[in-house]
């Protein structure tokens, strides 16, 4: 088993690392602190490929494979989690029904946008419909050639400065998951507006908001797949994004450990480095090990879905449920190192443990992941 990144998965890595040390994080703190959306960086992002990492070489995209585009994804999040997270949910978590479930015409329509630097969104939580994505309240009834769609999208990324979306909705209720479809919208559509802008905990340079349809007229040609399939694509894209959620959640807790790394040498207590404590030593370790894990699975469950492997869900839930835990504990523990300086926003550790946090909730909870992984097991 080869675990060498290619040549050009060793680049785009040196390349995304780079552009989050010069460009990204000594610049994440101040962001944060204002809740500040860095839209010149995102540009920037758009230039190098970024903004465009799943889209295919026949729509105008450098066609990079999953191990890639989560390489990325982990490299952008060691710099800032809320860009990495703007950068994931348009170029990848919005984009991934479109891999899924479009045609030709579909495709050329959204990636022809994207790669005009256009953002995209994905409408699938809602204020009563969040691990229970099959509760949705969000209708679509066909009349002639279109979709009527209403009903409101709740802590979407991007959902205010996109300008393309992907969306669950119910057509019959009464037919449970087997009734619901997915559609890509164009922002601009009439009836489309923007609710409540959230004022998170952490990645505050992302943008999260409500997002409200009322009777949103929707051409049938927007439809991905066929009716009844919407819970399939979306399904299939959760899984699909749940390796790059581990990977971002990996680069979270690899800056913690790299920021401890340093402070622990410099810092002295006792008339020596504190980095000479056996105490110190440990968590370092324990914080290494996790992070090794870590990277080690979200890169398999990449390597499964570049594969073409049909069944990957226990492999994403693996790597996404564990990252999660890593960088939380990661990030708790790189303020314990740091002490008192830890807990005040003179250094970087309390912010990414702020950030850490989200990778426990969103794109499925640690809970519900588990619950994925027990079913694959007792299933056999």
């Amino acid at each position: 088993m080869d675990f060498r990144l290619s040549e050009e998965q060793e680049m785009m890595k040196k390349m995304a690392h780079d552009f989050a040390v010069n460009e990204i994080a000594p610049y994440a703190g101040e962001w944060d602190k204002n809740h500040y959306y860095p839209e010149e960086v995102i540009k920037k992002m758009q230039e190098l490929g970024f903004m465009s990492l799943a889209c295919p070489e026949e729509y105008g995209g450098v066609g990079l494979d999953h191990v890639a585009q989560n390489i990325v994804a982990e490299e952008i999040c060691w710099g800032d989690a809320g860009v990495g997270t703007t950068m994931v949910a348009s170029a990848l978590l919005s984009t991934d029904p479109i891999l899924v479930a479009a045609n030709d015409e579909q495709k050329k329509w959204w990636f022809g946008r994207q790669n005009e630097g256009v953002l995209g969104a994905f409408c699938l939580t809602e204020p009563s419909a969040g691990s229970d994505a099959a509760s949705l309240s969000t209708r679509c009834q066909k009349v002639g050639d279109e979709y009527i769609i209403n009903g409101v999208k709740q802590f979407i990324t991007n959902g205010g400065i996109c300008g393309q979306y992907t969306l669950l909705a119910t057509l019959d209720k009464s037919m449970g998951y087997k009734g619901m479809c997915a559609f890509m919208i164009d922002r601009d559509t009439p009836g489309i507006s923007v609710g409540k802008v959230e004022d998170k905990l952490g990645i505050r340079t992302s943008n999260t908001t409500e997002v409200i349809f009322e009777d949103v007229r929707v051409p049938a040609k927007n439809l991905l797949g066929k009716e009844g399939q919407g819970w399939y694509v979306v399904m299939k894209t959760l899984d699909i994004s749940r390796a790059s959620i581990a990977a971002m959640a990996t680069g979270v807790a690899q800056r913690a450990l790299d920021e401890s790394l340093e402070y622990s040498k410099l810092r002295t207590q006792f008339g020596k480095p504190i980095s000479s404590f056996q105490a110190i030593q440990f968590k370092l370790a324990d914080m290494a090990m996790h992070i090794e894990a870590s990277r080690l699975l979200y890169l398999e469950a990449s390597s499964l879905q570049d594969m073409g492997v049909p069944r990957f869900s226990k492999a994403a839930s693996l790597a996404k449920a564990f990252a999660g835990d890593t960088a939380m504990m990661c990030t708790i523990e790189a303020v314990q190192v740091f002490g008192g300086y830890g807990y005040t926003k003179e250094y970087p550790v309390e912010k990414l443990m702020r950030d850490a946090k989200i990778f426990q909730i969103y794109e499925g909870t640690g809970e519900v992941q588990r619950m994925v992984i027990a079913g694959d097991l007792l299933r056999g």
